[in-house]
C-alpha cells in the first residue's frame, strides 16, 4: 500500500538528489528502516533491504518501490546478518541487479525485555551476534563498494559534486547505554558496541572519503520497539516523560537519515544524531514500559504483559 509522502519524509528535500544511487539496507523491513529507505527511494535512489523473513522482506521491498516511479527495490529474504556468507551472497546480487552500492544502513537488531536473572547466555549472545556481529559483517560485505562510492563522489565541501554523494554508512544504534536501563542489559551493551564501531571505521575509513555515523531514535510510535516492549496502558506516562511530551516518528528519523547521506552531511564523520525529543535525557529508572524501579526487580517476578520478551532460564 502506497504511503503518502507526509508519513516518511519532509517537503524540505529536493526530489531527485539521489539519482542513480543505491542504497543496501539491514533490517530493511522494519519500521523504521524500512521509512530511512522509502524516504531514499523517493528521493531518487535504488534499494535493497534484507532480512530473515522471507515473505515480508519482499511485500515490504515492494511496498517501498511505490515511493516512486519507476523505482527498483530488491527485497532479499532468508539473510542471516551473523553469517557473513550469506550477507555477502546478498550484497552481490544488489550490485549485480543495481550496479553498485553507495549508501548502508546497518539496521537488523534483537530486542526483548528480560533482567539480568532472567537473562540466559544464549540470549543475551544472539542480540550481541544480532547487533554488533551483524554490524560488522555489514560493513565488511559492503566497504569495497562504499569505497568505490566514496571515491566517485567526492566533495570539497564548497562546490557541489556533479555527482552526487557516496561512499556512507549509517549504524542504526539507540540511546538507553548512554544512562543505562533495568530489562535491557542485553540491549544496552550491544549498542555501546555498534556505536563504538562506527566512531572506528570514521576514522579508519574517513581518509579513504568514506563518512559513518549513527542515528539514535528514540521513542518512536507505531514501531516494533513501542508495540511489543511496551505496555497499551503506559503509553500515556511515557509520553510525560518525554520533554517534547510526544512519541516520535518514523519520518523524523528518515529526514535526519537524507540529513546525513546528502551534500548536507558531507562533513559528518563519527557523529551520534539522536532523534528522541531528549528523552535519553529524562531517562527514569525503569524501562519506561510500567515496571516499576526497583520494586520489580526485587520481586523477582517475570516481565509479563508485553510481546516482546523471552522466558529464560536463570543462571
Amino acid at each position: 500500500m502506497s504511503l503518502p509522502k507526509s508519513a516518511y519524509l519532509s517537503d524540505v528535500w529536493r526530489d531527485g538528489i539521489f539519482n542513480n544511487k543505491v542504497i543496501f539496507c539491514t533490517g530493511g523491513a522494519g519500521s523504521i528502516c524500512s521509512a530511512q529507505v522509502r524516504a531514499m527511494v523517493h528521493l531518487g535512489a535504488n534499494a535493497c533491504i534484507v532480512g530473515r523473513n522471507v515473505e515480508k522482506t519482499e511485500r515490504v521491498a515492494k511496498d517501498i518501490a511505490t515511493a516512486r516511479s519507476g523505482a527498483k527495490v530488491l527485497g532479499i529474504g532468508a539473510v542471516d546478518v551473523r553469517n557473513f556468507d550469506s550477507l555477502k551472497a546478498a550484497v552481490d546480487k544488489c550490485v549485480k541487479e543495481l550496479g553498485g552500492v553507495d549508501f548502508v544502513i546497518a539496521g537488523a537488531a534483537g530486542n526483548f525485555l528480560a533482567s539480568i536473572d532472567q537473562l540466559s547466555v544464549n540470549a543475551f549472545k544472539s542480540v550481541m551476534d544480532i547487533d554488533v556481529l551483524g554490524s560488522f559483517n555489514t560493513l565488511k560485505a559492503t566497504v569495497p563498494h562504499l569505497l568505490e562510492s566514496a571515491a566517485k563522489h567526492k566533495s570539497d565541501g564548497e562546490t557541489p559534486s556533479p555527482t552526487g554523494t557516496g561512499g556512507r554508512i549509517i549504524f542504526v544504534s539507540a540511546t538507553i547505554h548512554y544512562t543505562a536501563m533495568a530489562l535491557q542489559t542485553h540491549v544496552s551493551v550491544a549498542k555501546a558496541g555498534v556505536d563504538s564501531l562506527s566512531n572506528s571505521v570514521a576514522i579508519e575509513f574517513g581518509p579513504r572519503g568514506i563518512t559513518s555515523n549513527v542515528i539514535a531514535p528514540g521513542p518512536i510510535k507505531d514501531t516494533e520497539g513501542i508495540n511489543r516492549l511496551a505496555r497499551a496502558q503506559d503509553v500515556a506516562a511515557r509520553h510525560a516523560q518525554v520533554p517534547l511530551g510526544r512519541y516520535g516518528t518514523v519520518k523524523e528519523v528518515a529526514d535526519a537519515t537524507v540529513y546525513i547521506f546528502s551534500d548536507s552531511g558531507n562533513f559528518v564523520n563519527g557523529s551520534t544524531v539522536v532523534v528522541d525529543g531528549a528523552a535519553w535525557r529524562n531517562h527514569s529508572t525503569d524501562v519506561g514500559s510500567g515496571f516499576q524501579y526497583p520494586d520489580f526487580l526485587i520481586s523477582g517476578e517475570e516481565v509479563t504483559g508485553v510481546s516482546g520478551l523471552k522466558k529464560q532460564s536463570k543462571i
